[in-house]
């Protein structure tokens, strides 16, 4: 009729008894927020068995925007086609089993069925993903009763699911995870979705298929409680244990998903085990008098087997670190002695290792050692020129920057990081295993850790090579016109270019750092 106030969508068609607006918009914003954190969860649930790099990010962000469109569509799509008021149940509900139970699955999965990993990790995301995608087109469908309104009630609920979605990234990456057990955030999370759905149903026909969501409920948490693959401590980053050494009843090793961080023998710190460690021992012991005490800082702590070394071997130095994680620095002090004997003069700052840089004073360091790592990489942004530039400008004239590098295949993080060094420091030598460094063109590289090293002023490499061997290691040195042989045409990095997990590749043989 022209002139009227609204225009029906389809005449004669009563208006559908929804959940009201404030209702309405609770669930958008909630299964929203849901999405949220389900993605942000995964991430830290898939680490330990696929690694935390960029890719990983990538792979899990794209499985989530996948399960949104997905969700989004053919929830709209089957709104069209079915009664709406059945559908928002059943969407929570599942998704809620689904949510709860994705711990034990994943951690049995990757335990007993590991090339099936990737598959059930996808599927744990998608089918929770596109279920609670699929409740606001639901629910607008419910609220969209005039063409007059069409504007206003679907501006309102996706602003109300955007919203809902900041809320989840912020409350998972601020609070949950820096205080609850992954697995407990998955299995509260489906608890409150299956409670949500009982309540929709209950309150809109009475629907009595709760009780068997309940029992997937509780099979997820029991699962969760007897699977394989659970941490000793899930911190802010990581999630960790401390595995002993039962050849040697000191011996501990720190484990950061899935990976050999540290090792550390909390009754004598001069016993090294990684190669790399002995290294950089091996290092730092020819560029000083022996027993001199030195002023240090350390880019990422790990389990501070370096700086106990120093500790131990250089009595009065003085070590601060700055390690990102909290909870691996309570591992520190609970588990692996610190605090206690020649490292308990050790400082650690629970800071980023670029902004701790930036608070040290001009050549106020004898020595900065790097062996900070997100995962299997080096954080790019402590790779770059303009960090090295920092680090330059904290050493005194003598100083000497030391650090560890991961990489295997071409190496092309690794000649990249050595480029980068020799535009900011005047010598710069690699250490590694013979192959990997161009000493043994017959051999290919096996790639792994090296070691490489930058300061303005000669460092004794012919004394670091006895003390390379004296140590057993097996690995070389190379410098001058062999290294830059080695780097070849490798680009430096910098703020503006640091392509890290690009350019290196983090898997090789199976081994620890």
């Amino acid at each position: 009729m022209t002139g009227s106030s609204s225009s029906p969508i389809a005449e004669g068609t009563p208006r559908a008894c929804g959940p009201g607006p404030r209702t309405a918009a609770a669930l958008v914003f909630g299964a929203s927020a849901s999405v949220l954190v389900v993605e942000i969860v995964a991430l830290r649930l898939l680490a330990p068995y696929l690694g935390l790099t960029l890719e990983t990010s990538t792979l899990v962000i794209g499985i989530a925007l996948t399960a949104i469109a997905a969700g989004s569509w053919l929830g709209g799509r089957i709104a069209d086609q079915v009664d709406p008021r059945r559908l928002i149940g059943p969407s929570l509900g599942v998704s809620g089993a689904a949510v709860a139970l994705t711990p034990a699955v994943l951690r049995t999965t990757a335990e007993w069925a590991p090339a099936l990993l990737l598959l059930i990790a996808s599927l744990t995301i998608l089918v929770p993903g596109a279920l609670l995608s699929a409740v606001t087109p639901i629910v607008t469908k419910l609220h969209l009763t005039s063409l007059a309104e069409t504007g206003t009630v679907v501006g309102r609920l996706s602003g109300v699911g955007t919203a809902g979605s900041i809320a989840g990234t912020v409350l998972t990456g601020f609070v949950l995870i820096a205080r609850l057990p992954v697995s407990a955030i998955l299995i509260g999370l489906g608890t409150l979705l299956v409670t949500a759905s009982a309540l929709v149903e209950w309150r809109s026909r009475g629907w009595t298929g709760a009780p068997a969501l309940i029992l997937a409920l509780l099979a997820g948490g029991l699962g969760t409680a007897v699977a394989p693959g659970g941490c000793d401590m899930e911190t802010r980053y990581h999630c960790a244990r401390v595995v002993a050494d039962p050849e040697r009843g000191s011996g501990r090793t720190l484990v950061l998903d899935g990976v050999r961080h540290s090792y550390v023998d909390v009754d004598d710190p001069t016993h090294l085990r990684f190669a790399y460690v002995r290294a950089i021992a091996s290092v730092v012991d020819a560029a000083f008098p022996a027993g001199e005490p030195l002023t240090a800082h350390h880019l990422g702590g790990g389990g501070l087997t370096f700086p106990r070394y120093l500790a131990a071997t250089r009595p009065g130095t003085r070590s601060l670190v700055s390690e990102i994680d909290g909870g691996v620095v309570r591992i520190d002090r609970d588990r692996l002695g610190l605090g206690k004997g020649p490292g308990r003069d050790i400082g650690v700052r629970v800071e980023d290792g670029r902004i701790g840089l930036r608070r040290l004073d001009t050549g106020s360091r004898d020595l900065v050692v790097g062996d900070a790592f997100g995962g299997v990489s080096v954080p790019w942004h402590l790779t770059t020129l303009e960090a090295m530039a920092d680090v330059r400008r904290v050493l005194g004239e003598d100083g000497l920057y030391v650090a560890n590098l991961i990489d295997h295949g071409a190496l092309a993080f690794a000649r990249a990081e050595v480029a980068t060094l020799g535009e900011t420091f005047a010598h710069v030598a690699l250490v590694g295993e013979p192959s990997d460094i161009g000493l043994d063109p017959t051999a290919a590289p096996k790639g792994g850790n090296l070691v490489v090293l930058a300061s303005d002023r000669p460092v004794d490499l012919g004394a670091a090579r006895k003390a390379l061997d004296a140590r057993q290691s097996g690995w070389k040195i190379v410098s001058g016109a062999e290294l830059a042989s080695w780097t070849g045409g490798a680009r430096p990095l910098t703020d503006d270019y640091a392509p890290v997990d690009q350019l290196l590749q983090p898997y090789g043989p199976p081994s620890g750092r």
